[in-house]
């Protein structure tokens, strides 16, 4: 149940998050992130299975730091 609460809170932080952007994805802030959390060669990236799985690991981080404030 723990892991469900922390999934939908990491995914409104990452809602928050997109909308304080803007939701340009390919901005400035975004594409940093990108290269900050997978490099930046596109074609060494891990799959996108893996890329998905570790922005929620991230998402919910979030969710739990902000939560034990």
């Amino acid at each position: 149940m723990r892991f469900l609460i922390d999934t939908l809170g990491g995914l409104w932080e990452l809602a928050l998050l997109g909308a304080r952007t803007g939701f340009r994805i390919r901005g400035p802030y975004w594409r940093w992130r990108i290269e900050t959390a997978f490099g930046s060669d596109p074609g060494r990236r891990p799959p996108r299975r893996q890329r998905v799985h570790a922005v929620l690991e991230y998402a919910r981080w979030i969710y739990r730091m902000k939560r034990g404030r």
